[in-house]
């Protein structure tokens, strides 16, 4: 199960995860970022609560970096250190921003 909690300031949108980001789940946050990329120039996940990244979870992460229009950024923040050693295993946290 994943919760996810968007809060827009400006052009900034933050979504906070809490739960887990796996097959199941992953289309939600996919949709729900897709809706908002048109209209944010800085979109931050907050990992704060997020206990568990799959292979899909990763996807979205790439998918979402990759969509960005010009001059957007992506950042993660609060990772867990389990997850940010996910990022740093399939080398996630060499191409995205993580704070």
């Amino acid at each position: 199960m994943l919760t996810i909690e968007k809060m827009i300031d400006g052009n900034r949108t933050t979504f906070a995860l809490e739960g887990k980001l796996d097959t199941i789940t992953s289309p939600d946050l996919n949709a729900q970022i897709k809706e908002c990329l048109d209209d944010v120039q800085e979109l931050v996940l907050d990992f704060t609560k997020l206990k568990y990244i799959s292979s899909a979870g990763l996807r979205v992460l790439l998918e979402t970096q990759q969509d960005l229009p010009e001059g957007g950024e992506l950042k993660i923040t609060n990772v867990d250190p389990v997850i940010q050693d996910i990022l740093d295993v399939t080398g996630f946290s060499e191409i995205l921003t993580i704070e």
